[in-house]
C-alpha cells in the first residue's frame, strides 16, 4: 500500500552508512525528526538484539516495558536485514498504528527529503474486504431484507466504484454489525480463486500482489494463524493462503499467541454454518435457475436435521465441556447420522447438477467439509483435544455484551457451536512454525513471569530462543502508587462486593474520578456499578452500553469520567494524561477454572506430573494483571493510582510471584498514603 516512484530496498539503509547507535542515539537521525524524542537505552538494546537474531537466524523473546519504543526497535533492524519480514500484531488497531504512524515516522528519519518510501503493506482478514463478484450477483438478483439493507447496499455499491482496497474500514457509515456485509465479504469458504471471473479485479488478488511486492507485510495474529491453518490443511497447494513466504516473523503482543493459535488449529461446527450453507446454495441455484425438487429436498433436509440435532445438545449457558459425547451418541445416534447423511446427500445432489457454475464446486466442498468436521467433533478421541460447546445469542446470559454479530442475533435465537480445541499448542507450533522459520521475534510488555520466560516458552513450544528483558523507560516508583487494601474480605465471599463498592467510592473521590475500574466478570461489574450509581458525582460509563471505541472516545472527552469494564479493556487501550489517573482491579485475574479449555489444560499438566496451579494458572494471571495495570502509565508525564482489591496477593504464597513480576511501583496498604500521593484532603 505504501508506494513511491523511488521505493527503497532494505540494503540501502545499510549502505547509507549509519549504525543502530547513530540512528537511536542523542543527536542521531531519529532525534532530528521526532518531535518528542528522548534517548532510550532499552530501545537501542532491543534493536541490537533483533538485528543479531536476524543475522544469526535465531529466535528471540523480548519483554520490552511500556515506553521502550519497541516498534521502532524492531522496524529498523527489519528494514536493514534485506529480508522479507511479516510483522504480526495483536489487533487491527495496532496494525494501523504501525502502518500509518510508525512507518511514516521511520521514513521521515531515514529519508528527510521525502523522495523515497519503504516497501510496506498491511493486510487484514478476508472478511474485511468486499467480494466484487458477490456485489455483482446481488445487483443482478437483489436479496435484500428491509430498508436498512437497501441503504447499506447503495452505500457499498457507490463506494465500490472509488475504493482502491475494498477495505470496509473506509466505509465509516456502515455499522459494525451490518448483516449485508456478511453476505458480501470475501471470506475463504465462498471464494472461487483463479476460476472467478472477477479474479483480476479482486481485492484479495490485489492484496496478494501488494504483499508479493513488499519487503514488510503487517498483519494481525488472527490473519497469520488463519493463513497458517489453511496452508497446513491444503498441504502446500499453490493458491492456499494469502501471505507470501518470508525470512522472519515479528510477533508483537506475543502474549496472545497461545489462545489465538488454539482457535485456528481447532474446529468449530455450528447451526449457523449449516444455515449459511443452505442459504448460499439456495441463492445460487435460484439465480442460476438450477433449482430442482431433488435439490430443494436436500436443502430442506439439512435445515430440519440441523435444527433437531443442535436442539438435542446439552442446554447449559455459555461455554462448557462436552464430556458426554459417547452417551449423547448412544441416545441420539440416529439424529447425528441423519444430519451427516443429509450433508452427504446435499453434496451429491450438487455434484449431479448439469452445466454447473464454478460456485457449485465451492458449495460442494463446504458441505463435505462440514460432514467431516461434524464427524471429528462428535467421534474423535484425540487425547490432545478438548471437546466443548458454546451457546451464543442475542438474549445471552445476564451481563453479556449488548452488541452481537448480526448473523448471530437474527430472530433473537441462540446459536450453538460444537468446538474442538488443542489442549497444548506448543507441539503444533514447534513442528509447523518454529522449525520452519529462520527467525522469529516474540515481543510484548508482558511476557516474563518472575523475571523469566519459562512459562511462555513452555506454552508456545519455543525451545531454543535468546531472551531479553528491557526495563521500561518510565520511573514507576515516582509515577505510580500501588495500593492493596489489607482489610477487605476475600473476593470469593459474599461480603466482598459491598466492601469493594465502598472502597472504590472512596478511592474515586480521592482521584476525582478519572479512572478505569476493571473486573474479571460481567456479573461483578454490573453489581458494583449498580451500587455506585447515584452515589458518585462523576460521569459513569459501562462496557456494553455502547461500542468499545465509542466508550473510549467518550471517556477521553468527559472530565472526571469513570469507565467500568471487563476483559476487553485490560489491554490494547491507550489513554495518556490526567484523564486516566487511576486503575482499580477487583481481583487477581485467574482464568475461570470451569472454562473447558482451561480445565483441560490444568488436567493435562497435573496428569503429566506437573503443578498446573503454579505452572499455568498463576503465570497466566500474572500476565493478565500486568496488562491491566499497564493501562495507567503510558508516558513520562503520567501519574496515578493502581489498586488491587484482592489482598490474597499479600497473604498467599503465590502472591509473591505477582509482586515480583510487577514493575517497581511505590507500594502501600494505607489509604492515607494514596491521599498524600494525590494531595487529597479526604477524611475518614
Amino acid at each position: 500500500m505504501a508506494s513511491s516512484s523511488h521505493p527503497v530496498s532494505p540494503s540501502e539503509t545499510r549502505a547509507a552508512g549509519f549504525s543502530l547507535y547513530q540512528f537511536f542515539s542523542p543527536g542521531g537521525l531519529l532525534s532530528k525528526t521526532h518531535p518528542a524524542y528522548e534517548f532510550r537505552r532499552g530501545q537501542l538494546q532491543m534493536a541490537q538484539a533483533v538485528e543479531e537474531s536476524l543475522e544469526e537466524k535465531r529466535h528471540l523473546i523480548v519483554e520490552a516495558g511500556t515506553g521502550t519504543g519497541k516498534t521502532l526497535a524492531y522496524l529498523l533492524p527489519v528494514i536493514r536485514s534485506g529480508k522479507r519480514v511479516i510483522i504480526s500484531t495483536g489487533t487491527k488497531n495496532l496494525q494501523e498504528q504501525l502502518f500509518f504512524k510508525d512507518v511514516p515516522a521511520l521514513e521521515r528519519a531515514l529519508f528527510p527529503d521525502g523522495d523515497r518510501k519503504l516497501s510496506v503493506c498491511y493486510m487484514k482478514g478476508r472478511n474485511n474486504y468486499l467480494c466484487r463478484k458477490k456485489l455483482i450477483d446481488l445487483t443482478d438478483q437483489p436479496v435484500l431484507s428491509g430498508l436498512e439493507e437497501i441503504e447499506h447496499y447503495r452505500a457499498i455499491a457507490a463506494w465500490e466504484n472509488t475504493t482502491q482496497t475494498g477495505d470496509r474500514a473506509e466505509l465509516a457509515e456502515l455499522p459494525e454489525a451490518s448483516a449485508l456485509w456478511h453476505k458480501l465479504d470475501a471470506r475463504a469458504d465462498t471464494c472461487l480463486g483463479q476460476k472467478c471471473k472477477e479474479y483480476d479485479r479482486c481485492f484479495i488478488t490485489e492484496m496478494r500482489r501488494r504483499a508479493a511486492e513488499s519487503d514488510i507485510i503487517i498483519v494481525n495474529h488472527h490473519l497469520f494463524f488463519a493463513d497458517l491453518s489453511i496452508k497446513l490443511e491444503a498441504e502446500g497447494a499453490p493458491d492456499a493462503g494469502v501471505l507470501p513466504e518470508c525470512g522472519a516473523v515479528i510477533f508483537d503482543e506475543a502474549h496472545e499467541l497461545e489462545d489465538i493459535a488454539g482457535n485456528y488449529f481447532g474446529i468449530s461446527v455450528s447451526n449457523l454454518r449449516m444455515d449459511e450453507l443452505t442459504r448460499d446454495v439456495e441463492h445460487l441455484l435460484q439465480r442460476e435457475k438450477l433449482y430442482t425438487p431433488q435439490i430443494s429436498g436436500a436443502i430442506q433436509s439439512v435445515r430440519e436435521r440441523s435444527q433437531l440435532f443442535f436442539s438435542l445438545l446439552p442446554a447449559h449457558e455459555g461455554r462448557f465441556a462436552f464430556d458426554s459425547r459417547r452417551e449423547f451418541l448412544e441416545e441420539n445416534g440416529e439424529e447425528f447420522l441423519a444430519l451427516n447423511q443429509s450433508l452427504y446427500r446435499l453434496a451429491a445432489e450438487l455434484e449431479q447438477l448439469p452445466q454447473k457454475p464454478e460456485e457449485v464446486f465451492t458449495l460442494t466442498r463446504r458441505a463435505q467439509q462440514l460432514q467431516v468436521q461434524l464427524g471429528f467433533v462428535m467421534e474423535n478421541e484425540d487425547p490432545n483435544t478438548v471437546f466443548w460447546i458454546e451457546r451464543r445469542g442475542f438474549r445471552g446470559a445476564p451481563g453479556a455484551p449488548a452488541r452481537q454479530k448480526s448473523s448471530e442475533r437474527a430472530g433473537g435465537r441462540t446459536n450453538v457451536y460444537l468446538q474442538a480445541t488443542p489442549i497444548e499448542v506448543g507441539q503444533i507450533l514447534r513442528e509447523c512454525l518454529w522449525s520452519k522459520l529462520e527467525t522469529s521475534v516474540l515481543t510484548s510488555a508482558t511476557l516474563a513471569v518472575g523475571g523469566a520466560f519459562d512459562y511462555i516458552r513452555q506454552r508456545l513450544g519455543l525451545d531454543h530462543a535468546r531472551e531479553l528483558i528491557v526495563p521500561s523507560h518510565f520511573d514507576y516508583e515516582s509515577q505510580a502508587i500501588f495500593y492493596v487494601p489489607p482489610d477487605l474480605p476475600d473476593p470469593r465471599t459474599p461480603q466482598f462486593v459491598g466492601a469493594a463498592a465502598d472502597r472504590i467510592r472512596r478511592l474515586l473521590e480521592i482521584t476525582r474520578g478519572r479512572a478505569f475500574v476493571l473486573f474479571t466478570s460481567y456479573a461483578q461489574m454490573n453489581e458494583i456499578y449498580d451500587r455506585l450509581l447515584g452515589l458518585l458525582e462523576y460521569p459513569m460509563l459501562k462496557q456494553g452500553d455502547a461500542p468499545k471505541s465509542a466508550l473510549l472516545e467518550e471517556f477521553r472527552l468527559t472530565p472526571n469520567a469513570v469507565l467500568f469494564g471487563t476483559s476487553s479493556f485490560w489491554q490494547g487501550v491507550d489513554v495518556q494524561g490526567e484523564q486516566l489517573s487511576c486503575v482499580i482491579i477487583d481481583r487477581l485475574p485467574f482464568a475461570v477454572p470451569s472454562d473447558p479449555v482451561v480445565a483441560a489444560r490444568v488436567k493435562a499438566i497435573d496428569a503429566g506430573g506437573g503443578n498446573a496451579f503454579f505452572e499455568y494458572q498463576v503465570p497466566s494471571a500474572v500476565i493478565t494483571l500486568k496488562q491491566g495495570f499497564g493501562r495507567l502509565i503510558r508516558s513520562l508525564h503520567d501519574r496515578g493510582l493502581l489498586c488491587l482489591l484482592d489482598n490474597r496477593i499479600l497473604k498467599k504464597q503465590y502472591g509473591r510471584v505477582f509482586v515480583e513480576s510487577l514493575p517497581r511501583y511505590s507500594r502501600t496498604t494505607d489509604v492515607r498514603k494514596v491521599e498524600e500521593f494525590f494531595g487529597a484532603d479526604v477524611g475518614e
